[in-house]
């Protein structure tokens, strides 16, 4: 990755937020270069209105806005659920797959102005400064990279206000929020004050997608996810497209108090981190997902894509989508998708998702042959010769004397072994 020295143009990643905001005149008075203020639009539900002024009175000589709703949901949320990726058990990865679309429009943006050089407001104790900066190096290493949280010697959120303060950068925010929050059209992150405590149950008035599963409604509600090969297309048969689909599961999800987690995680840079997310209509979406492969995936090939899933969430997680691995494990996912067509009913009911249907004309389910009935598909009595072969292992152990749980193995007679 290229050092920053003599940049003359560089694009920033931007917010408008009190940290982005200082960065802008920082990086005019420490590399005397044109600051070019980038924003991606990922459904983060922020007022974009007002930004651009924001940025040209922080000293930016332009603002460049994309809006990337719906390539976020159909080129990076949608590939990550039909490959099942779940980081450690419980994280539907939102942050994680923002990170390496932002990073793209930013490169992109690079070029189009002629930049020679990028910037984040990723701190150095953090995972995004890796996503930024694997993209930056996969698409363009030419371009210099600044990350200014490990050069500068603003230490606290007072420090970057005396900071505007002095150099006349607008910035309306003067207290610290409590906690540190990161909100795309997937998910809304949690993390930092009291959260920093993994003992202490988070406070209700946190929550900002979700309502609690006891003030959820008494009466629960179906709702039916359309797919096509592993895409989900409707909802209650109404076809949507990628990103009012998961608005539309955002609201209806929230409303029942689904897609909260609670979890310690395991950072990239080594250390655990505590958090809570709220994913309401990636929670749905995952468990509809799930019901129709559970009745068109054989059982081989369900059972290794579980174990392909948990790389590709690795991978995500780590920054790592632009690689040929991450290709070569999407390729493999597309080709179990071919027949996820079909439909799943769901019941949401404060805080629980439950399965009541699943259909697809590929599904692998005969009634006729899943009968304990008479049937000419399937002879009971071949089941004798099955266990004996399956179960003879297990048979000659026992004939040898020998342990089940290998733990407490005899002692070899090496008498035997002698020669003469």
């Amino acid at each position: 990755m290229v050092k920053a020295k003599n940049v003359k143009k560089v694009v920033l990643a931007y917010s408008g937020g009190l940290d982005t905001s200082v960065i802008v005149p920082w990086l005019r008075e420490n590399y005397g270069c044109e600051v070019v203020c980038f924003t991606a639009d990922v459904g983060q539900g922020e007022e974009l209105d007002g930004l651009e002024a924001k940025a040209l009175a922080s000293g930016a000589s332009q603002l460049i806005i994309h809006d990337m709703k719906e390539e976020f949901a159909r080129d990076y949320i949608f590939p990550v659920l039909r490959a099942g990726a779940v980081y450690e058990r419980k994280y539907l990865l939102g942050t994680s797959m923002a990170r390496p679309l932002i990073a793209k429009h930013q490169v992109e943006v690079a070029h189009q102005v002629g930049a020679d050089g990028v910037a984040h407001g990723a701190t150095g104790k953090g995972n995004d400064q890796v996503r930024f900066e694997l993209t930056y190096a996969a698409l363009d290493p030419r371009l210099a990279v600044i990350a200014p949280w490990r050069e500068w010697n603003i230490r606290s959120r007072e420090d970057a206000i005396a900071y505007a303060q002095a150099h006349q950068v607008p910035v309306s925010a003067t207290l610290k929020s409590i906690y540190s929050r990161d909100r795309n059209l997937w998910h809304l992150s949690h993390e930092g004050g009291p959260l920093e405590d993994p003992w202490l149950e988070p406070e209700e008035s946190m929550y900002q997608l979700t309502v609690s599963p006891e003030e959820a409604p008494e009466q629960g509600e179906i709702v039916e996810i359309g797919f096509e090969s592993g895409t989900p297309v409707s909802v209650n048969g109404e076809q949507l497209s990628p990103a009012t689909l998961i608005a539309r599961l955002n609201v209806l999800g929230g409303k029942h108090g689904i897609g909260r987690a609670d979890m310690v995680e395991g950072r990239l840079v080594g250390m655990k981190s505590h958090g809570v997310y709220e994913t309401p209509g990636g929670a749905i979406l995952l468990a509809a997902h799930r019901e129709i492969e559970s009745v068109v995936l054989d059982k081989d090939t369900m059972s290794f894509k579980d174990m392909i899933a948990l790389k590709y969430a690795e991978l995500v997680y780590n920054g790592m989508w632009f690689t040929p691995l991450r290709e070569a494990l999407d390729a493999f996912v597309s080709s179990t998708q071919g027949p996820v067509t079909g439909k799943a009913r769901l019941k949401l009911y404060k805080g629980n998702i439950i399965p009541v249907g699943r259909q697809s004309p590929f599904s692998l389910y005969r009634e006729d042959f899943a009968t304990f009935g008479q049937e000419n598909v399937y002879d009971q009595s071949d089941a004798e010769g099955f266990i004996h072969l399956y179960g003879l292992p297990l048979k000659v152990r026992a004939l040898n004397g020998l342990p089940v749980s290998g733990l407490d193995m005899p002692k070899p007679d090496y008498s035997r072994f002698k020669r003469d």
